[in-house]
Parts: C-alpha cells; structure tokens; sequence
C-alpha cells in the first residue's frame, strides 16, 4: 500500500474519531475501503488504534505503535474489567464505527460489488454507568445511566433522527439543511444546532426537556396541539397521563449535572427522584402512594455520598421518612 493512501486514511479516521468528520469524509473513507482488503484490514486496524489510545489516554496525542500493542494485549489478557464501564463502553464504540464506516464488499465473477447497508446502531449505558461519545456529525452526547439511544449508520448522510429512551445531554451540530431529530411514544423535538437535555425514562411520570442554548421545537405525540418553541433556560415538562405540556423558566445550566457526578432536583416528583436514586445507585426503592406527587428539591454529589446520607437528607425536610427492610429502603 502506498504511504500517501496510508497518511490519508489516517488523517480521515481522525476527523472522525475527533467528531470533525462531514459526508464528504465518511464517503471519502467508504470508498477507499471498497478499494481492496488491504486498505480496508488497515482502516479495521487504524481504528482500533484511536478507540485503545482514547481510552489509554483520553484522547491525547500517542504513539500509535504502541497504542496498538496495548489494545492486542488487552485483548489477549481479556483486561476489559481494568478499564471498567469505560473501556467497555469504548470497545462497543469501536465496533460501531467499524460498522459503521467499512461497507460490505461481495466478489462476483473477478467484479467487485460495494454494497452499503444501514443498520440500526444501538448504544446503552446501563445502571450504574454514563456514555459519552460523539455522533457522525460531530455532535456531543452524554447518556445517563439505564438509557438507551438508537440510530442509524446513515446517521448525518440524509437525517440526523434517533431514538431516545432514557436522559441524555446533547450539544448539536449546526446544520441548517439536516435538522437534528429526537423520537421518543410522547414527545418529539427538532433543532438545528443547540444545547439541551431531554429526560424520558420509560417508567417517568414526566418528560422533562431543558434548553440551554439555541431554540427547539417540540411536537406532543399525545394531545394535538401546535408546537411549542423553547428559548434558552426554559424547561418543558409533559405529563404523559394527560398529555398536558407546559413550559416554564428555569436555569437550565443545572440540567446536565448529572455529567458530572451530580444529582440536582429542581422541584421533581417524589417518584422520579427515587428512580433516579435507584440508577445511580443500584439500590431498590419503595414510596408510599400518598408520596408519589410530592416535589423536592435538592442537590447532591454522587460519589461521596451513600444513598443514606441523600435520603436522610431529604427527610430533615421532615415531609417524609424511610426504613430499610427485606433489601429496599421504603419511603413513607
């Protein structure tokens, strides 16, 4: 292979790889891996190389020799537990960008067919754990944990639209000709290019969306009525019993704490603090019915705090009480 074909797939790869990547380039590095199985066992190698010195060292500047060396040696030890939710977390990523990025090459009769497929691509941060990566076309996203985000391999190419079940922190993109799309049973959304945090937990009694930056447009999946516009920290909140929707003034800047280690509820049901305290700390959690409609706020920092000292907290409030007993606290 010659070393210019080499030197370009390495500056492609890290245009993606650092989320500056366009269509151009996804299609510039689709074609050259159609070109041979050289070029396209090289661009296979060159991205586990980004994806093991990103985790070795959060994305700075490597050697990339011995990068490699330490991505097939963690292979070889089966060290995924060395690196934690992290490095498992990053492992998938690498193997959705290969998916990704290399297409499906079938031989027919010495005449090479390049065939491009787009699959689904599923990412998840399960309890206990957060995800952090960037899209195809160079957004931000953050999930919190037990969420879960779908969306396609032509993600970028035609549409920007994807599936969220679950809170994630998102910094778009800007791109006026491919608006930016969220689909959730209750609420959609639609930008352009902005910051906001959108909260759907399959098991929440609200949707809760918060916009920091820019301006988003939601359209309510339950009752008919026009959209609704967001300006900067102002939050949406939809009650998914009646479908109601209302905005409000907030400061939006406390929406993604959660990135951070942090827990901060600003005025939230009783029984949605108590499923995000059952996330974060894997813990089972038990409310009293008469408890359920009952708002807090509170702020609290993750590690460093056990799940007792949060509850006791909340409870000097003297508006609840709890006891653990038979593996659950209960709150009542």
């Amino acid at each position: 292979m010659l070393k210019e074909v080499q030197q370009r797939i390495d500056e492609l790869i890290s245009l993606y790889v650092s989320g500056k990547a366009n269509r151009e380039t996804l299609a510039e590095l689709r074609r050259m891996a159609g070109e041979s199985d050289e070029i396209r066992n090289y661009i296979r190698e060159r991205l586990e190389v980004c994806f093991s010195a990103s985790v070795a060292g959060n994305g700075a500047s490597v050697d990339k020799e011995a990068a490699y060396e330490r991505f097939s040696h963690r292979i070889e030890k089966n060290s995924l537990k060395r690196h934690g939710v992290v490095w498992r977390w990053m492992a998938r990523a690498a193997a959705v960008v290969l998916i990704l990025v290399l297409p499906v090459a079938a031989y027919f009769e010495g005449e090479k067919t390049v065939k491009n497929t787009f699959a689904d691509i599923v990412v998840e941060a399960p309890n206990g754990s957060r995800a952090k990566m960037y899209l195809p076309d160079g957004t931000l996203v953050w999930l919190n944990v037990g969420s879960r985000m779908v969306y396609s391999q032509g993600f970028g190419v035609s549409d920007r639209r994807l599936k969220l079940e679950g809170e994630g922190y998102f910094e778009v993109s800007h791109n006026e000709e491919l608006p930016f799309e969220i689909s959730t049973r209750e609420v959609s959304l639609r930008v352009v290019g902005t910051k906001f945090n959108f909260k759907n937990y399959p098991d929440d009694a609200e949707v809760i969306v918060n916009l920091l930056e820019g301006e988003v447009a939601l359209h309510n999946e339950i009752r008919i009525m026009p959209e609704l516009y967001m300006q900067p920290n102002e939050r949406m909140t939809l009650d998914k019993r009646t479908g109601e929707m209302r905005k409000t003034h907030a400061n939006a800047t406390h929406a993604n704490v959660w990135t951070k280690d942090e827990l901060f509820f600003d005025e939230e049901l009783l029984e949605d603090i108590a499923k995000k305290l059952m996330r974060n700390y894997d813990v089972k959690i038990e409310i009293a019915d008469s408890l359920r409609h009952r708002r807090f706020y509170g702020y609290f920092k993750v590690t460093g705090n056990t799940i007792d000292e949060v509850l006791e907290t909340i409870a000097s409030t003297k508006r609840m009480k709890y006891r653990y007993e038979n593996e659950k606290y209960i709150i009542y």
